[in-house]
């Protein structure tokens, strides 16, 4: 499917799309930059997407591929894709896995998440498919057992492992449980959430000569967003040539950030996708500029994840990388905030992975490290308004996964209701 030009894609939407057509109402005719147009409301955009009643998109559900979200920072929400605008972003995304690494005669395990109307694996399964070099499709799914993959890997030399990265962890650790090393998996591609620092140590341990690669940067409800950049900065992306743009604009005023390294909010637009338009789309991540020029952006983590007990905010990458600068020996494998209350405060929790029982002083080391870097924390505690930082080990599995996706909940609330 052809991608149309901002100004087809607005009167488009605004012409056939009720949702649109009230967002729009007070925007000029001849829209020339997207910062004519307001940034989408998420909350307008997913109640007028509804069955019966749907008032967001723009044409009879008559040949479509319905896929649901993840629901990892909330209720899971129905996207829809025409055939055309499926067969045209698999074969994007299909490049850029090329672009990741992936080389001809390459055999792949598939190990996303199927079922229940998710997309991931279909869509990488497509993607492979339809990528410009040779390869082979291992379709397994993350429902496979480590002990399965394990052996499939040995028995049919496989060379590339693709899942989310707790699944492709899950894995490692069976490996290195009985011992074994694979030398023969040249690649490891993650997609669904960002693959972190803390799990880099137990995927080089297992798979020593793989490098470390996105599939790419999709979901479900935002669609096609950018490619992978090559380079050590897996976290790095550029948008697809023709078929998205990508803002970066600043939380509070909407503004669009231009200048590198300033994080924001990310905002994508899809030239391509016609029926369940996709404009000035909050994609829920945070991102800053690498490059201005070729427009090339680094992710940062989700927009709202992150702890804030009592008047503390707790940005979850400023705490992990201030763990895994004072973890040198690597015992952290995974990480999760808790919030708890009990005697009339709030408490947070550090859920820590671990593959090796770590020593006990190591719990009090990180503790302090956090104290040192948010000073406040500390003070906050003294003055009995909350309770002190707490740390709970448990083995890397028990860390709480999303049962549809495998993505790690970055945050989880077990306080009482009120």
């Amino acid at each position: 499917m052809p991608a149309k030009s901002l100004q087809q894609l607005v009167d488009h939407a605004r012409t056939h799309s009720p949702f649109y057509a009230e967002a729009y109402r007070d925007v000029p005719q001849l829209v020339s930059h997207l910062t004519q147009l307001p940034i989408t409301d998420q909350t307008e955009y997913w109640a007028a997407n509804t069955w019966p009643d749907n008032r967001l998109l723009t044409g009879p559900l008559t040949d479509a591929g319905v896929y649901k979200t993840g629901g990892t920072t909330g209720v899971p929400k129905l996207s829809v894709w025409s055939r055309a605008e499926h067969a045209d972003s698999v074969t994007a995304f299909g490049e850029g896995i090329v672009q990741a690494g992936l080389k001809s005669g390459h055999r792949v395990a598939n190990l996303f998440w199927a079922g229940e109307l998710y997309g991931g694996f279909l869509y990488i399964e497509h993607a492979l498919h339809n990528a410009p070099v040779e390869n082979v499709r291992l379709p397994i799914g993350a429902a496979a057992s480590s002990e399965f993959i394990a052996d499939l890997i040995t028995d049919f030399g496989i060379n590339v492992l693709a899942g989310v990265p707790m699944k492709l962890a899950a894995v490692a650790e069976h490996l290195i449980e009985r011992g074994q090393v694979l030398d023969s998996v040249e690649l490891l591609l993650f997609g669904g959430d960002l693959l972190f620092t803390d799990l880099r140590p137990i995927l080089s341990r297992a798979f020593p000569k793989a490098s470390v690669a996105s599939v790419g940067y999709a979901s479900i409800d935002a669609g096609l967003v950018g490619r992978p950049v090559p380079g050590d900065d897996v976290r790095v992306h550029e948008p697809f040539p023709n078929r998205t743009l990508v803002e970066i604009v600043d939380d509070v005023t909407g503004e669009p950030i231009t200048t590198a390294g300033v994080p924001g909010r990310l905002l994508v637009t899809n030239l391509f996708r016609s029926l369940m338009p996709v404009i000035r789309y909050p994609a829920g991540d945070r991102a800053e500029w690498v490059d201005t020029e070729r427009q090339r952006f680094r992710l940062l983590g989700r927009s709202l994840e992150g702890g804030r007990v009592g008047m503390v905010a707790m940005p979850i990458e400023d705490v992990r990388a201030v763990l895994v600068a004072a973890d040198p020996d690597n015992y952290i494998t995974g990480m999760q905030m808790v919030h708890r209350r009990w005697d009339g405060r709030d408490a947070l929790i550090l859920r820590l992975g671990y593959t090796e029982e770590p020593p006990a002083e190591l719990a009090g080391q990180l503790i302090e490290a956090v104290y040192a870097a948010r000073p406040v924390f500390p003070a906050e505690v003294a003055d009995g308004a909350i309770h002190p930082l707490g740390i709970e080990w448990v083995p890397r599995a028990e860390l709480v996964t999303n049962p549809r996706t495998g993505k790690l909940q970055q945050v989880l609330d077990e306080r009482p209701p009120a």
